[in-house]
């Protein structure tokens, strides 16, 4: 007998599972939070291939769960695959985090070591997914189903937990904790792996305490030769073959034997012979049951064609609103900020508030408006939630990209000015109309212009006017680059120097800054954890990201000036600042420019999509669950759970297509997602109101009547059989 926890009816053994889950949900959820930005920032993708190879993992996670489903079914059992493929799962992270260590190869190794750690984590995770919740289950006698629903609750909540505090640990380890000079992303990945080992050692550890049954086949296996064979005769059927009401009753040839009546039985059939056709007579009405079970679960999984869509918006959490992050206000008043890879917390947060919520107060308000709320309207309400979620990030995205410098387009350029003359100054570009006012000294333009090159580079003599003296500097400029151009004054005259800017935003939402030192001396400065040293006679250091806030006192060395600190002020997320290093009365000032603006939209305007997505979740997700769980005969409930994980699969998939092959501007392609999921809403309400529900309940009454009659029938064939045998017995005394 299973050993009880703490006098409750509760097996001991769940305390190792929903341990083992929550260290396992930590471990894929704390990886995957930083994701994205990993890609961004440490492999220097772009956002569209960081976005499709995100998706591409999360997909095949989602793919994988069926082989795990037959692995564990057919093969193994779910005890030893949930070993087998949490070693591989383990490998993976071990191998993920030793790709994200710069001293180990090059980047090219790194992108190596990181797919191959991303493909074993996904057939880890996915192996796993359909075997430990199953397996918790299994812990659980018959008669104790109120408790083993309760485990389910616990178990749901174990994840939840752990993708919460995942969600927002790991960001903090990736940003706050520098390693290698740089974000540590080794770090990052390595506690999730640590903890992927103590879910694999927690879970061996509750070995002997393990209820394990031996597999017992997989009904998917079964499922799939049904239709095949159902296909494989319909296409090798002559044209004279009786036509079927349905293209799965073609089965019906293997599939739909009849057990055979006491009035078919010749009367020199002996009990023995009776006795050895009985497991087949069974096996055949099991598989006659097989077809109709198949076909209640071919109308559920038709109405499954249009929910990918949902999965392709609910998904971007991850890639594309993470990355919208980046570019927004991340500070919560002067003390606190937060990661823009933290904001993924919310879902998981509002996860645990609004289950209830719904449960207790929304849905019975709802029911007393006297409004049917069958299941299908939920999801649909749903998908309606969520695209108006997207509709909520378009939004904020059209006003996040007004603080992004947009890239020049082939053959064209961007170009600033520096004033650093003494005294306004004209500046003519030939060809272009630029520049229309006077500059005055030290002023900082508002945006960059754009030069019309008409080739890949291109030669430009620039006419500065200083007092009525026309100087021209010639440049060499190339296409798609940004240009500042620095003009001072010196006692030969003008003199112009251009440097070349950059202008993306950093991916982690940080300023980044430059020093330009206008004296004939170096300066050293220490900005938070950056040394800069700045070059003497008009020179610019390169830029560097530092973290967002207050500098008001700088450390600074230089000679023969004071330089005992520099007041940099507040350095904004988002933004790129160039400081002019000037002398004034005997010390060391900082003139700063700002470059690129900061981001002026606040990271709570994220907060609208996050609600309606997460509500949307509620009303699709679960209420799906349910409505697949109660659509589907007892034993086919793995397969519409197999084509459940298939429609969020293949929403990633649509991701991945629209990332790499639409070429939208953010926000258009937000509003291409919220667009296509009302029409796929509209298509999935038609489908929903020509659904008639299926009645599992029934179909078992229908079988266990007709076991009832092949149970009379038994009972007739033994008579009849007795009789036989009187019969023969009579005869031979006679004799």
């Amino acid at each position: 007998m299973a050993k009880k926890l703490c006098g409750t009816n509760y097996p001991l053994s769940i305390c190792f599972i929903v341990v083992n889950e929550f260290c396992e949900r930590f471990s894929y959820y704390g990886m995957k939070a930083v994701l994205t930005l990993y890609f961004l920032s440490y492999l220097k993708w772009d956002k569209d291939l960081s976005t499709a190879v995100y998706h591409a993992f999360s997909g095949l996670c989602y793919f994988t769960p069926i082989l795990g489903a037959l692995i564990a079914d057919s093969w193994l059992g779910k005890f030893k695959t949930i070993i087998y493929l949490s070693i591989v799962y383990v490998i993976g992270h071990v191998i993920k985090s030793v790709g994200a260590i710069p001293t180990v190869g090059n980047k090219d190794v790194h992108i190596a070591l990181s797919m191959l750690g991303l493909i074993l984590i996904a057939f880890g995770t996915g192996g796993i997914k359909p075997c430990v919740a199953a397996f918790g289950g299994d812990q659980f006698d018959e008669d104790s189903m109120k408790e083993r629903q309760k485990f389910f609750s616990i178990f749901y909540m174990s994840i939840n937990a752990g993708s919460l505090l995942s969600t927002v640990i790991t960001p903090v380890l990736r940003g706050d904790v520098k390693c290698f000079g740089e974000d540590c992303y080794a770090l990052a990945f390595g506690v999730p792996a640590a903890l992927m080992m103590v879910a694999l050692a927690v879970f061996i550890f509750g070995s002997s305490l393990y209820k394990k049954n031996p597999p017992q086949g997989n009904i998917l296996l079964q499922v799939c030769n049904c239709i095949g064979f159902a296909i494989k005769n319909r296409w090798n059927s002559s044209k004279s073959a009786p036509k079927r009401t349905h293209w799965l009753d073609w089965a019906e040839d293997k599939y739909s034997v009849r057990k055979p009546s006491s009035r078919m039985i010749p009367e020199n059939v002996n009990c023995k012979f009776l006795e050895t056709l009985n497991p087949f007579i069974v096996f055949f009405s099991q598989q006659k049951r097989l077809i109709e079970e198949i076909r209640m679960v071919l109308r559920v999984l038709v109405l499954y064609i249009p929910l990918p869509m949902f999965w392709a918006l609910f998904d971007q959490q991850g890639s594309r609103w993470t990355l919208q992050a980046t570019r927004m206000n991340l500070a919560f008043g002067e003390s606190f900020t937060i990661k823009p890879d933290q904001m993924q917390m919310l879902n998981a947060l509002m996860i645990l508030l609004f289950v209830p919520i719904f449960d207790l107060i929304i849905y019975p308000l709802v029911s007393l408006c006297r409004i049917n709320i069958r299941p299908l309207r939920k999801m649909a309400t749903g998908m309606i939630f969520a695209a108006l979620a997207f509709g909520a990030a378009t939004l904020v995205e059209v006003n996040v990209v007004k603080t992004v410098v947009e890239p020049a387009p082939a053959g064209k350029c961007l170009l600033q000015v520096y004033n650093l003359a003494g005294r306004d100054i004209s500046v003519k570009v030939p060809d272009n109309d630029v520049f229309p006012d006077p500059i005055k000294d030290l002023q900082d333009l508002p945006n960059y212009e754009t030069l019309l090159l008409e080739a890949s580079s291109k030669v430009l003599g620039i006419a500065v006017t200083l007092s009525g003296k026309e100087s021209v500097c010639e440049q060499t400029f190339e296409e798609q680059k940004a240009y500042s151009l620095i003009i001072y004054n010196t006692n030969s005259g003008i003199k112009c120097k251009m440097v070349e800017d950059y202008i993306k935003k950093n991916e982690d939402g940080n300023p980044n800054i430059r020093f330009f030192n206008t004296r004939p001396e170096p300066v050293n400065l220490t900005v938070g954890r950056e040394q800069f040293y700045v070059p003497s006679d008009y020179s610019m250091t390169p830029n560097k990201s530092v973290d967002r806030g207050e500098y008001p006192s700088v450390n600074c060395s230089a000679r023969p000036e004071t330089c005992d600190s520099l007041n940099l002020g507040l350095l904004d997320f988002g933004a790129s600042y160039t400081f002019i290093l000037l002398q004034e009365s005997g010390t060391i000032v900082a003139k700063r420019m700002e470059d690129v603006e900061a981001n002026n939209v606040h990271i709570a305007w994220q907060i609208p999509q996050y609600v309606l997505l997460t509500a949307g979740e509620v009303m699709f997700s679960i209420t799906g669950l349910e409505f697949s769980y109660s659509q589907a005969p007892t034993n086919m409930k793995s397969v519409l759970q197999a084509g459940w994980l298939l429609t969020v699969a293949f929403g990633n998939v649509i991701v991945l297509i629209v990332a790499e092959g639409a070429g939208l501007e953010q926000w258009k392609e937000f509003l291409l997602f919220a667009g296509l999921l009302l029409g796929v809403c509209v298509i999935f309400s038609i489908m929903a109101y020509f659904y008639t529900n299926n009645d599992p309940e029934q179909l078992d009454k229908i079988f266990l009547e007709d076991s009832r009659w092949d149970e009379d029938e038994d009972d007739n064939m033994k008579k009849k059989n007795e009789e036989i045998q009187l019969n023969k017995a009579g005869k031979s005394t006679r004799l």
